[in-house]
């Protein structure tokens, strides 16, 4: 047949060839004594094919041949995803950090946290410091691993009250910078407090009211000598002497609220011995069957 050049057999080390001059009749006859038969066909060679294919074959789709020889099919290129979002009119990775910043600022907690599992740049900026300055999760139940996420994001303002508070898995041993903490009536283990407590060293204000105590928490508490306000109204599980350790550590206290502790003549002793001087609002109530009218 015409338009056939010579094609090189992968299959054999015989080559045949095929040439502008090679007569038809002979190619029939070839055929003919391999037993097959040549079907009479019309001067198209598209009779079978739909029109709309033909004029869609036209202009086929760009196409490269793989780089490896061995494998004979071909792929489709496509555009990059990032040169088709170009051509949109906007693209979100090409928005400054400080942009997307004053973006997520409007966001709820809630979005944020959604907004952060959208790739790893945004998951950096929904962490920023900036962010999460304050942080309210009054009655939520968070767990596990949650506080230990969300504190060390550069939080100074902590309001957790009444929730349920599991374990919260902190990846990091540095000190938080939480200043503001109010963790009152809060559902949580003696562990899990002292594991929170023993990482603030900046506290101003701390309210634990309503919650059990250990000796090491209350020591935790002396290692802010900065604490101003400090609500330890009805606690209960710490001694004496750490009693005194975290009065004499805390050496700014102004406001001090000592009422419905589990005490006993003793400790409300030492909390009157050893106040500092600059308190200036001190309660002790609930303890009339211990105090004695000198």
């Amino acid at each position: 047949r015409k338009h056939l050049q010579e094609i090189p057999s992968s299959s054999s080390n015989v080559s045949t060839s095929f040439t502008w001059d090679w007569d038809s009749n002979k190619t029939s006859e070839f055929l003919s004594g391999m037993g097959v038969s040549v079907l009479k066909k019309d001067k198209l060679d598209n009779e079978n094919m739909p029109q709309d294919l033909l004029v869609s074959a036209a202009c086929p789709p760009p196409k490269r041949q793989k780089v490896n020889e061995k494998e004979k099919d071909f792929v489709i290129v496509r555009r990059p995803r990032l040169l088709r979002e170009a051509e949109s009119g906007y693209c979100w990775d090409t928005l400054p950090d400080e942009l997307l910043l004053a973006i997520f600022a409007y966001l709820p907690l809630n979005d944020l946290l959604k907004v952060s599992l959208t790739c790893k740049r945004w998951h950096r900026l929904s962490f920023d410091e900036s962010l999460w300055q304050s942080l309210d999760l009054t009655g939520r139940n968070l767990l596990p691993g949650v506080i230990g996420q969300l504190l060390p994001a550069g939080v100074t303002v902590f309001r957790c009250p009444r929730s349920f508070i599991w374990d919260p898995l902190f990846k990091t041993s540095k000190p938080l910078r939480v200043q503001h903490m109010d963790l009152s009536n809060c559902t949580v283990s003696v562990a899990d407090l002292q594991s929170i407590l023993c990482l603030c060293e900046r506290l101003q204000n701390l309210s634990l009211e309503g919650l059990v105590l250990s000796d090491d928490i209350v020591k935790s508490v002396a290692k802010n000598p900065s604490l101003v306000r400090l609500n330890l109204c009805g606690c209960s599980g710490f001694s004496v002497e750490a009693l005194e350790c975290m009065l004499n550590s805390c050496a700014m206290l102004d406001e001090l609220n000592l009422s419905w502790c589990d005490f006993t003549a003793t400790h409300v002793t030492a909390a009157v011995n050893h106040v500092t001087p600059k308190v200036t609002q001190l309660n002790l109530s609930g303890y009339r069957q211990n105090l004695q009218i000198a």
